[in-house]
């Protein structure tokens, strides 16, 4: 195959881009080579607010062909949760066919090396990100995410999070070299002397299951690290957001052509209605690794029964906040407010059990009771989300019937604190939009623990009443214990209580944000900084991003000979 592109070419372009990402995960300083701002785009190749819009909307009730072999039909079915059809069919494979046109292309891209693979997929993502304005809007009508949302979340944070995966291969891979030299001295007799090569081998092909709600920034560090790594990576979407990903593999499909590379590395597992491959593939026997972000029941399925798969997944937790004093309450309720209302709470970092003690907590404002607390949050929830154009902004729409199901039966938990009202979206009438229900339970109570112990994924937050500190610090233990966690908060002037919180989430791997009440949330992370999950508790086996994350995706084989 002729490249277009050449190593020197690609080297020259994205080695600096690399340098500085590998220097940022050394350093967890800010870093981003992506802007954040939509108006950063339009120069230099990039589309433009207008160009990206006119893009996604030619994709609308369109075919897209990705050239890919075995194609046996044409499936499709999205509706977008603002209740747009958006029309756009996508190949059905014949896996007998495309598993081995993909597993074809590997020895070369093997062979390429970690440098090349890795400025490889530097050219996919600065494509992905000249399309920034493109990919939103195909975010926006997948995941029901709003626009702005879509954009920074579904664009530059889900590409810093690609290049990240992308550092961290490259780190584990050049960490051996490729020839050494070895000499054992022998005493009086001749040393022994050899010539050792090593060289970094994929385990085969990856299988990367998109989610619904994230379907880039969860999708982009499985798909680059395995890449990165050596491996084919098929793309399984979720059929509700197969778009996103299908062009993400149309752009990864051209690159690999152009710099000489085999298509096939990169392909679409699309589904029919219903077809459910998800279990077909991932019991496949080519598939040697699996990428998944969903429910906690499919994932303990895939870590149960692919066992000839290396099983990465992010699954359900029930992520906690203990609220036991603040020296600022009001920065403290504007945080949490925002917290839960972001993209409807349909995040896996979103918090759903507040803590707070029954007897109050202590405040710059003077003492405030339990039920002073959760009826200012309440408040704080409702000014936010009082101007329906600004709620509209940061609620999005509700992602599926499950969500909006779940949020009604809330109601019926416990005393409401906050109810949740509709509001009607100006520009898409067929949008779901719902504001946040808060719901107050007590924590001795077991009828309420079945609540409060299970994850209620959606705009649903329960004020759980406790006894103490030292109470909310084991109901902290036990949830993250038992459910797992993504997401651990705390607001303590206490440092006791600091200290025995932080030893919680130590000893059961959660990440701890303390005291946040500026522009900083509890379910935001930064890609070259923050740890996504842990890997350590049972809501994933793996942490975005971090060394073992990649290093077993591929395998160091020895050649050794005589010198």
């Amino acid at each position: 195959m002729t490249a277009a592109l050449s190593a020197h070419e690609l080297i020259a372009r994205h080695r600096s881009t690399l340098d500085q990402a590998l220097e940022a995960i050394r350093t967890r300083a800010y870093w981003s080579p992506h802007p954040e701002h939509p108006k950063a785009y339009g120069e230099n190749g990039s589309l433009d607010a207008a160009a990206g819009k006119a893009a996604f909307d030619a994709l609308l009730g369109s075919r897209l062909d990705l050239g890919q072999p075995g194609t046996d039909d044409w499936v499709g079915g999205e509706t977008s949760p603002y209740g747009v059809d958006l029309g756009v069919t996508y190949p059905h494979a014949d896996l007998d066919v495309l598993l081995p046109a993909m597993r074809a292309g590997q020895r070369a891209w093997r062979d390429a090396g970690a440098e090349q693979r890795a400025v490889v997929c530097l050219e996919i993502l600065k494509r992905i990100s000249d399309r920034t304005h493109e990919f939103a809007h195909a975010v926006m009508h997948t995941s029901g995410q709003a626009f702005m949302m879509a954009f920074q979340a579904g664009g530059p944070h889900a590409q810093d999070r690609g290049l990240e995966a992308v550092a961290y291969a490259y780190v584990e891979q050049v960490r051996t070299p490729d020839n050494a030299e070895w000499t054992k001295p022998q005493g009086k007799r001749d040393p022994l002397a050899m010539n050792k090569q090593f060289t970094p081998v994929p385990r085969g092909i990856a299988l990367m299951i998109g989610c619904n709600t994230f379907p880039t920034w969860n999708g982009y560090p499985g798909l680059f690290a395995s890449l990165a790594t050596g491996n084919a990576v098929l793309v399984k979407p979720h059929p509700r957001a197969v778009l996103p990903l299908a062009l993400t593999v149309q752009v990864a499909r051209e690159v690999l052509a152009e710099t000489g590379f085999d298509p096939n590395l990169v392909a679409l597992a699309a589904e029919r209605p219903g077809e459910g491959i998800a279990k077909t593939l991932a019991l496949r026997p080519e598939i040697r690794i699996i990428d998944y972000t969903g429910s906690t029941e499919f994932g303990d399925w895939l870590e149960a029964n692919a066992r000839q798969a290396q099983v990465y997944t992010e699954k359900a937790g029930v992520n906690t906040v203990v609220v036991h004093s603040t020296s600022d309450y009001k920065g403290m309720l504007s945080n949490l407010a925002f917290s839960l209302s972001l993209y409807s709470g349909q995040m896996c970092t979103t918090p759903q059990n507040l803590l707070v003690p029954r007897e109050g907590i202590s405040t710059d404002q003077g003492p405030k009771s339990y039920d002073e607390v959760v009826a200012d949050l309440a408040k704080s929830v409702d000014g936010l989300l009082g101007d329906d154009a600004r709620a509209n902004a940061l609620l999005g729409a509700i992602v599926n019937p499950e969500v909006k199901a779940r949020l009604e039966a809330a109601a019926g938990l416990g005393e409401v604190a906050l109810a949740s009202r509709e509001i009607t979206n100006p520009d898409f009438p067929g949008a779901v939009v719902r504001t946040p229900v808060i719901v107050k339970l007590d924590g001795a109570k077991p009828d309420d623990e079945a609540a409060y112990m299970s994850e209620c994924f959606g705009p649903v937050s329960f004020a759980v009443a406790v006894d103490s500190a030292v109470d909310a610090a084991e109901l902290l233990r036990r949830t993250v214990r038992e459910k797992g966690a993504m997401t651990v908060g705390a607001y303590t002037t206490d440092p006791e209580v600091e200290q025995a919180v932080q030893e919680v989430c130590l000893e059961e791997a959660a990440q701890l944000s303390l005291n946040l009440t500026g522009g900083v949330y509890v379910n935001q992370t930064a890609a070259f900084s923050d740890f996504h999950g842990s890997g350590g508790n049972p809501a994933a086996s793996a942490a975005l991003c971090d060394g073992a994350f990649v290093a077993n995706r591929f395998r160091v084989v020895e050649v050794r000979r005589d010198a």
